[in-house]
């Protein structure tokens, strides 16, 4: 049977920001009597995760998405709202939960630059009192899962910071955590890596049942990796569901893209092209052609373009998802999705 691991409800931080106009007389002003402002990051949002999850949390700049992880791991206290993580309340900070837990951010580290990895991974097994026969068995299995060995003695301050990451995703990792939460942790890294750190959590989490919470500007990151995602807009939680649902509400068409055969039976590129008249010439250059259909009649579409065009290739693609959720952060709304 699931198991129910985090529990948020009504949850509400609200930052007081001093504020002040510019020029000599306002900061003199400012000595004797601040003006603030209150700025709510995250608005009474409640939702729940079950054990083993891969969650994507996501949002634009601003929307409370770390400020939501902090305070799911006791680095901040919320101005009002429940949360249960694992049966604890974080922000108590109990050494009990903050041993079931771990934080992974991109840009910020956890290893010391003057020393190997090695020795870093030896200090906070020390500090979660790991065994040492079980530490060393979990360095082993997440060092062969990130394929990792040649860093392991060098200092990290010579680590690039692909290689730097593999190591925090091991140090936060040494005590066995029942959940993750990792905050962008392929920021800044190229796309190999990004694909590789992708493949070490998923199956990481297919082998541990670590509940994972993934925030990341990177929709590749959450495509990749997390079935469900909750996003949030100005601090409210505006979905909360399947990502391919949420696709498919937004942006109710398929893209279409032909390529049309050689020289001969390329249409004059400002001549007339015969297209069924329920779809949309998005784009045509050089004989490829961009269209756009809905999605109940992309079949149709595409068996008569085949039979009336010289087709030499021809895909169905849905719209990026990237473009899907743009549309939500411009609208700040998700319409009739659930």
């Amino acid at each position: 049977m699931t198991q129910t691991q985090i529990v948020v409800r009504n949850l509400v931080k609200t930052y007081r920001v001093p504020e002040r106009e510019p020029g000599l007389g306002p900061a003199l002003r400012g000595l004797v009597r601040r003006t603030y402002r209150e700025v709510e990051a995250v608005r009474e949002i409640s939702f729940a995760i079950e054990a083993g999850e891969r969650v994507g949390f996501i949002g634009p700049n601003g929307a409370g998405k770390t400020t939501t992880l902090k305070m799911l791991a006791g680095l901040l206290y919320p101005t009002s709202g429940e949360a249960q993580v694992l049966g604890y309340v974080p922000w108590r900070r109990k050494p009990a939960y903050l041993r079931r837990i771990s934080m992974v951010l991109g840009n910020k580290g956890q290893m010391l630059w003057d020393i190997p990895p090695l020795d870093s991974f030896a200090v906070l097994g020390e500090m979660y009192s790991v065994p040492k026969r079980p530490l060393q068995r979990t360095i082993d299995e997440l060092v062969e899962l990130l394929e990792m060995r040649e860093l392991l003695q060098k200092p990290v301050r010579n680590l690039s910071l692909g290689e730097r990451m593999k190591c925090e995703l091991v140090a936060g990792l040494l005590h066995q955590p029942e959940v993750l939460y990792l905050d962008e942790p392929t920021l800044g890294l190229d796309v190999s890596m990004q694909a590789r750190l992708r493949r070490f959590l998923a199956e990481y989490n297919q082998r541990s049942g670590v509940t994972i919470v993934l925030t990341s500007h990177y929709m590749a990151d959450v495509v990749a990796l997390c079935p469900r995602v909750i996003l949030i807009h100005h601090g409210r939680l505006l979905y909360d569901g399947d990502l391919g649902t949420l696709a498919a509400r937004l942006a109710p068409f398929k893209l279409i893209k032909v390529t049309l055969a050689g020289e001969r039976g390329v249409p004059d590129e400002a001549g007339p092209l015969e297209l069924p008249s329920s779809v949309d010439l998005v784009e045509r250059q050089n004989g490829h052609l961009t269209l756009r259909a809905a999605r109940q009649e992309a079949p149709a579409v595409t068996a008569q373009l085949l039979s009336t065009l010289p087709v030499a290739d021809l895909s169905v693609e849905d719209p990026p998802i990237e473009a899907v959720i743009d549309q939500i952060y411009q609208e700040g709304t998700v319409g009739g999705a659930q």
